[in-house]
């Protein structure tokens, strides 16, 4: 038996089960080692290549699961062929065909993983059944959790386009979706939208924690992309909390509750993805909102407020440099690509 073959294949083994289980079972621990590192440099590459180009970048989320499948796929392979290949006599050849390569090797292996059944090559009794045993177990386990885990994701990242497109609905930035609230009078009407929004925003930060891959499914359209949709909430909802009298805000704990939701998001983000940008984002204009008719507080006021969300307002956005746009302004908007 080759000792350094046996044993560069269950260190082998062993990181890939690991990475699988975790990125997969493991909701609060993000992706596995492997896994995330893979998907990282993977990020970092389409953004040198495409970072003009957000059709090329839209595909990114599909290339980075497909390669995460493929790493697992290749390393659950060649581990279980290196245990195999580690006992010269492990294997019997049906046909008589003389000793055994390393092709058979990994032909052995392959239908063994994938449960195909019996092939030309049986295991010697004893030990090397069991392990053929093992290597099924294996291949059964990786392609359950792989299917649940692709349909889980699949429904994840509809999740987080329907949230984009329900905040886009009130505008794409933050002077409109204010304007689009106030019917007049009040902004009473802009109570349930935001109770909605919470919600989505809570399933929305789940979601990244147990689907890290999440993060690197991107929109072509700006008005698609969650990044630009919620830095343009947030910073309506600053308009609203605290560029607007208090007699004419929306109700106070709907705005909190949005706002947690916000900050929740962001913090998810930050413990993987995200750090906060060095300048700080255009500040939401005020005078949109006297030119609308709605009530607002000083300019003075409004900037104060301003400086204590300065550490908030960086983190956003380093989220929207993160998936490469612009901060959701009235300069910077364009219509969908």
């Amino acid at each position: 038996m080759n000792l350094v073959t046996l044993t560069l294949g269950v260190v082998l083994l062993v990181a890939v089960i690991t990475d699988i289980l975790w990125t997969t079972l493991w909701v609060e621990g993000g992706a596995g080692p492997l896994t995330s590192r893979l998907m990282a440099w993977t990020w970092r590459s389409l953004r040198k290549i495409g970072a003009q180009n957000s059709r090329l970048l839209s595909l990114s989320g599909l290339l980075i699961f497909m390669l995460s499948l493929s790493l697992w796929i290749v390393l659950l392979w060649s581990g279980w062929t290196l245990i195999f290949a580690s006992a010269e006599n492990g294997l019997i050849d049906t046909l008589n065909r003389g000793s055994t390569s390393w092709y058979d090797w990994i032909y052995f292996t392959g239908y063994t993983v994938f449960t195909l059944g019996n092939g030309d090559f049986v295991p010697r009794k004893g030990i090397w059944q069991f392990v053929t045993v093992l290597a099924t177990g294996s291949g059964l386990l990786f392609v359950t959790l792989s299917v649940t885990y692709t349909l889980s994701v699949l429904d994840a990242v509809t999740q987080k386009r329907a949230f984009a497109n329900n905040v886009s609905g009130f505008g794409t930035v933050s002077e409109d979706i204010v304007q689009a609230a106030w019917n007049g009078a009040e902004f009473r009407g802009f109570d349930l939208p935001l109770n909605t929004f919470e919600a989505q925003l809570t399933l929305l930060t789940e979601n990244h924690k147990a689907y890290p891959v999440l993060h690197y499914f991107h929109s072509a359209r700006a008005d698609r992309s969650p990044a630009v949709e919620i830095a343009a909430l947030d910073d309506a909802l600053t308009l609203v909390r605290f560029g607007v009298p208090k007699e004419h805000r929306p109700n106070e704990i709907i705005v909190r509750n949005a706002r947690n939701g916000i900050e929740n998001y962001l913090e998810t983000l930050h413990e993987t993805f995200v750090d906060p940008a060095d300048n700080t984002p255009p500040p939401p204009d005020l005078t949109a909102l006297r030119e609308a008719g709605i009530p607002t507080a000083s300019d003075d006021e409004f900037e104060a407020s301003l400086d204590d969300l300065e550490m908030r307002r960086r983190t956003l956005f380093g989220f929207i440099e993160s998936d490469v746009r612009q901060w959701p302004t009235r300069e910077t908007e364009r219509p969908p690509q």
